[in-house]
């Protein structure tokens, strides 16, 4: 894992021109995906279009428990299937499976039923502002990371930095899904947690990022709650 130095300061946040409403504000859809899995490429193939909306923060999250069938996923990992897990136990689910979306951290949806997505991407939508201001930017190898909420949230948020690759086409040779050759966007790599924000004061990050890493903050409850906000680094 690359080392993130983050600092946080408590202080008086300036306003910025654009406050995030409900109008601007793109739905988080993650999506629980492997290589090794017969039913996901139908929806790895629509994800690509949801990648390509301005109202969505699409991300691909490749677990490592198909691995086993013959396959070994060159984005898999474990942290991805905890994710999952831990979304199943704040949901209290007993079991997890692929495709799977989850969206805005709060609703799950077999990823193959698209009508279903779409439905709850609308709905999502539709709601209104809820309170929480964020604002990136981004100085070379420098990334300030501010926000705000009005009122108050009476639970923490969890601040975590998500690096993905935007694009990969990987050829697979063995396994359930073997001769095929599957394109994958936004592929997850690392989530890193920056700090656990009250929300009380304005928050101020500083960090390291490279140049040429591509990635997005999420504002989320923490132990796998909602997603409340969402930047991406441009």
């Amino acid at each position: 894992m690359r080392h993130v130095a983050a600092s946080v300061c408590a202080g008086l946040l300036s306003l910025w021109a654009a406050q995030a409403g409900a109008e601007d504000r793109p739905v988080v859809v993650e999506l629980f995906t492997s290589q090794g899995c017969a039913s996901c490429p139908p929806a790895d193939a629509y994800f690509q279009d949801l990648a390509a909306r301005e109202d969505v923060i699409a991300l691909s999250l490749h677990v490592d428990y198909w691995d086993y069938i013959g396959w070994e996923d060159s984005f898999g990992s474990p942290d991805n299937s905890a994710r999952q897990r831990g979304y199943a136990k704040a949901g209290e689910r007993k079991m997890v499976y692929t495709p799977q979306m989850i969206i805005n951290g709060s609703d799950h949806v077999v990823g193959t039923r698209f009508e279903d997505v779409e439905a709850l991407i609308a709905r999502h939508r539709a709601e209104t502002h809820n309170g929480i201001a964020v604002e990136v930017v981004r100085d070379e190898a420098r990334v300030r990371i501010s926000a705000r909420a009005e009122p108050a949230r009476s639970m923490p948020l969890l601040v975590q930095l998500v690096r993905y690759i935007p694009k990969e086409t990987v050829a697979i040779a063995h396994g359930e899904n073997a001769g095929r050759t599957i394109t994958y966007v936004n592929i997850v790599t690392e989530m890193t947690p920056l700090t656990v924000w009250d929300s009380r004061e304005p928050l101020d990050l500083d960090l390291s990022l490279a140049r040429e890493d591509k990635a997005i903050v999420l504002l989320q409850y923490v132990d796998f709650g909602t997603i409340e906000a969402v930047a991406h680094l441009q």
